[in-house]
């Protein structure tokens, strides 16, 4: 029991045993008083003179009696009245030390010190357990599916943009810088203050104190919201001078964070197999291969590349790029499969997963109008776990630089196209071609359908199948990734639906829908330029 309760239950008991003591000295001096004299001569009580029988002194007996047995009760009365407010004050001392024990794992929001009692905690945790948080749901198809957003200090990177919004902005509602601003102080707070179940170890720095993390270390983070259980973020944190990353999963039932886990990951030998499938497109490979040499070969320096070769046309010239760049930058990671036959995507990946001969490995399905940066690998390595996870980043595709850069004399190099702008690309959430998983999954899942042909089927068949099964399927847009604008060309043997998938993704690729619009209504502006031009010169005429 507390101090507290301590305190009132002895004062309870040295009260009950004063007023025992109490009704003791009243009851004696009754006693004394209604006693008869020890005085022979003395008269008895009444009138002087005047003698009583046995039954006025039984009258007397039983009225007296009476009124102590009154007196009793009202103090047994008493007595069960203090009993009962002594046992509902030890009750909510209980109450209020097993909510303080219990609140431990919950993370206070907005200053709130004030602990959930045990059947909302109970009920905060269902909405955990409902969640798709540390296992997958089950879904009908890619339209079940909800997303995360990912963002950073200053940037959120949204999918669902419609005319007024932005793919990259920072965030303009309050309510939403607040939001991010108290998850990351509460990923902070959960690795500067871990709990015993948490899987990290206490690290010192280099002068032996304690390793403490701040706002500054925060690399990237994700977060989406199901609308009937609450919203979920994946943090990720680093200090410039380790290898190890902290990730952090918090969510928020509709209520205050809870802590779902707390572990230490470590990205420093995770090698990433990138696997091309390639037909013909040289000139295509020959960019690919230079992104490919500045990130992987001179900064990651943990890939390998596995290219997946169709035809003999343009084979040599593969051979010599790939030859080239190894002898530059002794690098010879890399495997060239050969097949001569038609170019199919789904059998290109298929072979290129399979001719890794070295046991598990981490595959990013890639083509050869990518462009990636070395923070896109990491986010690879962080979002894929083998047997549990697989990610489906959301690619930013760059639209037509004929049309965006028009009013230039050429468009700027492609490193210069690379930004977030509601006019230069949008996020290709129709897309599954890029994803990042481990050998092991994508062969217990059976990889691509090869019965699917032409393009893009085998994509959203395979990632179908991922959401089919238990894995969480990570899908967010992701910075670091983007889609090169070439044109597209729809096979007239494609089926009426992939067909209809092409020219939509042709369509979306051209330009934005106010450069778009600008193009539909050319006729109508220069009409009206026409106009213009001619009222001011009929003006200065006059």
């Amino acid at each position: 029991m507390s101090r507290r309760g301590s305190i009132l239950h002895t004062r309870t008991h040295w009260l009950l045993l004063g007023l025992a003591l109490l009704c003791s000295l009243v009851l004696f001096m009754y006693l004394l008083e209604c006693a008869p004299q020890t005085d022979g001569n003395a008269s008895l009580p009444g009138v002087v003179g005047e003698n009583y029988g046995k039954e006025y002194y039984q009258a007397l007996l039983q009225e007296q009696e009476e009124h102590y047995q009154t007196r009793a009760t009202s103090l047994k009365r008493q007595i069960a009245q203090l009993k009962q407010e002594l046992q509902e004050m030890s009750e909510k001392m209980k109450s209020l030390q097993e909510r303080k024990n219990i609140g431990a794992n919950g993370i206070g929001y907005q200053g709130n010190k004030e602990q959930a009692p045990s059947d909302l905690l109970e009920f905060l945790h269902s909405q955990i357990d409902k969640a798709e948080v540390s296992t997958g749901a089950k879904l009908p198809s890619e339209y079940g599916v909800i997303p995360f957003e990912s963002f950073t200090l200053m940037k959120v990177f949204q999918l669902e943009m419609g005319l007024t919004r932005h793919p990259e902005e920072k965030p303009v509602r309050k309510d939403k810088r607040d939001e991010l601003t108290d998850v990351i102080e509460a990923g902070l707070e959960v690795i500067n203050n871990p709990d015993e179940d948490d899987e990290q170890e206490d690290e010192e720095g280099p002068l032996g104190e304690k390793l403490i993390f701040n706002e500054n270390d925060f690399i990237e983070g994700y977060y989406r919201t199901e609308r009937d259980k609450g919203t979920q973020y994946e943090l990720f944190f680093k200090k410039a001078d380790l290898m190890e990353y902290r990730h952090v999963t918090l969510f928020r039932p509709f209520g205050p964070l809870m802590k779902v886990k707390s572990e230490m990951i470590d990205i420093t030998r995770s090698i990433i197999n990138i696997i091309v499938p390639l037909a013909e497109r040289t000139e295509a490979f020959a960019q690919f291969m230079q992104n490919f040499r500045d990130v992987c070969i001179h900064q990651d320096k943990r890939i390998h590349l596995t290219v997946v070769y169709f035809g003999k046309e343009g084979l040599s010239k593969v051979k010599s790029i790939l030859e080239s760049v190894a002898s530059e930058s002794n690098f010879h990671n890399y495997t060239l499969v050969s097949l001569n036959e038609e170019f199919n995507r789904g059998r290109g990946l298929n072979v290129g997963a399979r001719a890794w001969d070295k046991g598990e490995v981490l595959m990013f399905f890639c083509d050869v109008d990518i462009f990636f940066s070395a923070e896109f690998l990491n986010s690879c390595r962080l979002n894929a776990e083998p047997g549990k996870k697989v990610f489906y980043p959301v690619v930013f595709s760059l639209y037509n630089p004929a049309i965006v850069y028009a009013n230039q004399d050429a468009p700027p190099p492609v490193e210069q196209q690379l930004v977030h702008k509601k006019d230069s690309g949008f996020w290709r959430d129709f897309g599954f071609g890029m994803t990042c998983q481990y050998r092991s999954d994508f062969l217990t899942i059976g990889g691509f359908d090869m019965e699917v042909k032409g393009w893009g089927g085998e994509d959203v068949h395979l990632y179908r199948k991922y959401l089919h099964g238990d894995l969480i399927v990570i899908r967010t847009p992701v910075p670091g990734l983007f889609h090169l604008w070439h044109e597209k060309h729809c096979a007239d043997e494609l089926t009426p639906e992939q067909y209809r998938m092409c020219i939509q993704s042709k369509a979306m690729n051209e330009a934005s829908h106010s450069h778009l619009g600008m193009m539909v209504f050319r006729e109508e502006i220069e009409m009206h330029l026409h106009k213009q031009a001619y009222r001011t010169n009929s003006e200065a005429v006059g």
